[in-house]
């Protein structure tokens, strides 16, 4: 594409990793268009992924549990009045380009509200594509980690020598970090482990967690810190109390710019496919990510993040399982298998 927008709109509204991911795209477009106007449309449970990044111009909330509430409420005059708002406030931007990243029909239909001169879809599905004025294939070859957001930057012709996520926590959270550790008694190297995400299949043993955080802590002498949100909480108990050594666990207690804070001052961090794993991958820590059913790339483009993975004749099975429970591809990425990564990665020349 050949015209310079002068304001861009990126419709991404969900889910953490998804945002994490897509983040890249942010640098490029503001190196490739210096002077263009950068707005983010996400769901207000992500927001904190993105307001504190000084290359976007505005993120615009989109307070879906709100107005879910509204609607069971029956406050269906407050609902009309802001979303009504919410519309105005995206069209008087008079957006030049706009970018579903998500194609979906929720995400195509707001970014049809939105306006915009050139509405581009990624993979647009659920019928979004009729809504776009271009639509870009999300399939690529490559198992590199944003390689369908890489993709599109191509297709647009934008500048993508800084193609890199691009997640920045902000500096109360890192205030807030340094307080939580400070409470904790951290004041060296830690490790940080992400043992939770949406779909059972995703998920490690959790004995295996509870071994692993015991190892680090005898082979490195690194406290080991959980994190997880507020559903995960109960399954995090679970795994502490399985441990021999300290593990904090503070699953629950912060949000995603907190977390994303923790993660950030970490020595390594491991998880699961889940947007806290990503998150390590994007600030840039050493990472192990452990993926079975799922495998969202197999790439990281750096030497001490890597993927362990091994594929059996049914993977990736995504959301149909065929194993009856027994998530083998996870059961074979042994604890040791774990280890020999943390070590080939804290001991690279």
């Amino acid at each position: 594409m050949t015209d310079r927008p002068g304001s861009i709109l990126i419709v991404r509204l969900g889910a953490i990793g998804d945002i994490v991911f897509a983040s890249a795209l942010i640098p490029v477009l503001r190196q490739t268009f210096p002077q263009a106007r950068l707005v983010w449309l996400a769901d207000e449970a992500n927001q904190d992924l993105l307001i504190h990044n000084p290359r976007l111009d505005r993120v615009a909330i989109w307070p879906r549990a709100r107005w879910a509430r509204l609607r069971k409420e029956r406050h269906y005059g407050a609902l009309l009045e802001e979303f009504r708002n919410l519309v105005r406030s995206l069209r008087e931007e008079r957006f030049d380009w706009v970018l579903d990243l998500q194609g979906l029909l929720k995400s195509g239909v707001w970014a049809a509200l939105a306006g915009g001169k050139t509405r581009i879809g990624l993979g647009s599905r659920e019928g979004s594509q009729f809504l776009m004025t271009k639509r870009i294939d999300r399939r690529t070859e490559s198992n590199a980690i944003g390689n369908d957001y890489l993709k599109l930057a191509i297709e647009l012709g934008l500048d993508t020598e800084s193609f890199a996520m691009d997640f920045a926590p902000g500096d109360e959270a890192m205030a807030e970090a340094a307080k939580i550790l400070d409470s904790l008694g951290i004041t060296g190297p830690y490790a940080a482990i992400f043992p939770f995400t949406t779909r059972p299949q995703k998920h490690w043993i959790d004995g295996n967690w509870s071994t692993l955080a015991d190892e680090i802590s005898a082979r490195y002498g690194w406290p080991v810190v959980m994190l997880g949100g507020p559903g995960d909480t109960e399954r995090a108990e679970r795994i502490r109390s399985r441990c021999r050594s300290d593990l904090e666990n503070l699953t629950g207690r912060t949000g995603l710019a907190v977390s994303g804070a923790l993660i950030r001052r970490a020595g390594l961090g491991i998880g699961v496919d889940t947007g806290l794993t990503h998150m390590s991958i994007a600030l840039g820590r050493p990472t192990v990510a452990l993926f079975g059913s799922t495998a969202p790339y197999l790439e990281t483009g750096r030497e001490d993040a890597v993927v362990l993975y091994e594929a059996l004749p049914c993977s990736p099975c995504e959301r149909r399982p065929t194993c009856g429970g027994a998530f083998t591809c996870m059961a074979r990425l042994t604890v040791e298998k774990a280890l020999a990564a943390i070590d080939g990665i804290l001991h690279r020349p």
